[in-house]
C-alpha cells in the first residue's frame, strides 16, 4: 500500500516515474496486490493550463495516458495495482472511476457509488450502478472508493459476493474526515469479518489547482476485531502524513477459521428473518 505525496511536477513523465518507484519496489518484495490512493492524478494540475471550470475535464484527457502506464506496470511487474482512482469522461458524463489491473495488465474498474459534495459543487461528478467483485490468484476482492466505505450495505454486498480483501483508495484533506474512513473500515472489518486496506494522499498542492489542496493520511490495514489478529485490530499502518509504503501478509483462511470459530460471528449471526439487503448489480436485482 502506497501513502502517495502529491507534489509539483513539470510533466506526465514526472508523475510516472514516482509512480513507478513503487511499483519496482513492490515488486520487488513480491507483493500480489499494490494499492495507490484515490484522485493520485489530480498531481497532474499542478503542471496542466486549465480553467478552473474545465480542470476536470483537463485531467479526464490523461485517462488513456493513466491507463497505458499503470497496465505496463503491472505486466512488467506481474503484480495486481489498484491505480487509485481517475476522472473519466464517458458518454459526456464525468466518473471518478478506480482502474483494477491484473498480473497481465488487462483492466476493469469500479465506479464511485456514492458522491460527495466537493465532486457533485466543483466536477459535477457522477455516480456509478453496482459493486464489482473481481476474481485473483488470491481469492476475490473488492474496490469501494473512500466514501463509498461509509455504507456498510456496500461492503455487505461485497462480502456476499465472495471479497475476503476490500481495498479503499482514499483522499481525505483532513484528519477528521481521514478518521471518518478510518473508522468506517474498522467496523466493515468487524460486520463482515474480512480485511480493508485503506490508502491515502498526502502533501500540498497549489491554491487553484481544481480543489483538494491540502491532504491528511494514515494508510492502514484492518482486520477483524478478535484474538487471532494484531491487536486493535490493525496489522500495519503507515506513519502520519509522510510518502512511504507498507508490505504486510495477510491469511485468508484465518478469516474463514474466524468466521466458524470467533469469539463472535458477525457473518452467520446475521438475522435475514428480521432484514434482508436487496440491491442491482451486473445479473440484474438480487436479494440477500
Amino acid at each position: 500500500m502506497v501513502q502517495y505525496e502529491l507534489k509539483k511536477i513539470g510533466s506526465f513523465d514526472d508523475f510516472a516515474e514516482q509512480v513507478s518507484f513503487f511499483a519496482r519496489t513492490a515488486a520487488g518484495y513480491r507483493a500480489d496486490f499494490l494499492l495507490f490512493p484515490e484522485l493520485l492524478t489530480t498531481q497532474l494540475f499542478t503542471y496542466l493550463s486549465f480553467e478552473n471550470s474545465s480542470a476536470a475535464s483537463k485531467l479526464a484527457e490523461l485517462t488513456p495516458q493513466y491507463i497505458e502506464l499503470f497496465a505496463r506496470l503491472s505486466r512488467e511487474t506481474k503484480t495486481y495495482i489498484i491505480a487509485g482512482s481517475q476522472l473519466c469522461e464517458e458518454d459526456g458524463k464525468l466518473y471518478n472511476i478506480s482502474y483494477f489491473f491484473d498480473r497481465s495488465g488487462r483492466s476493469n474498474k469500479q465506479y464511485k457509488l456514492h458522491i460527495t459534495p466537493h465532486e457533485k459543487d466543483v466536477w459535477n461528478v457522477q455516480s456509478g450502478d453496482f459493486v464489482q467483485v473481481f476474481d485473483t490468484d488470491r481469492g476475490k476482492i473488492a474496490v469501494l472508493i473512500c466514501y463509498d466505505i461509509e455504507f456498510p450495505e456496500l461492503s455487505r454486498i461485497a462480502a456476499n459476493k465472495g471479497a475476503r480483501i476490500i481495498f479503499v483508495p482514499s483522499n481525505t484533506d483532513q484528519r477528521c474526515g481521514y478518521l471518518r474512513v478510518r473508522y468506517c473500515a474498522q467496523a466493515r472489518c468487524i460486520e463482515n469479518q474480512v480485511y480493508v486496506a485503506v490508502s491515502g494522499c498526502t502533501g500540498n498542492m497549489p491554491m487553484g489547482a481544481g480543489g483538494g489542496e491540502i491532504h491528511y493520511a494514515q494508510s492502514a490495514i484492518f482486520t477483524p476485531s478478535d484474538l487471532p489478529f494484531a491487536q486493535e485490530a490493525v496489522a500495519a499502518q503507515c506513519a502520519e502524513n509522510v510518502e512511504t509504503m507498507i508490505i504486510q501478509d495477510v491469511d485468508l483462511d484465518l478469516l474463514e477459521h474466524n468466521r466458524e470459530k470467533g469469539a463472535v460471528c458477525p457473518w452467520h449471526d446475521r438475522r435475514p428473518d428480521l432484514y434482508q439487503l436487496h440491491y442491482r448489480d451486473e445479473k440484474g436485482p438480487q436479494t440477500m
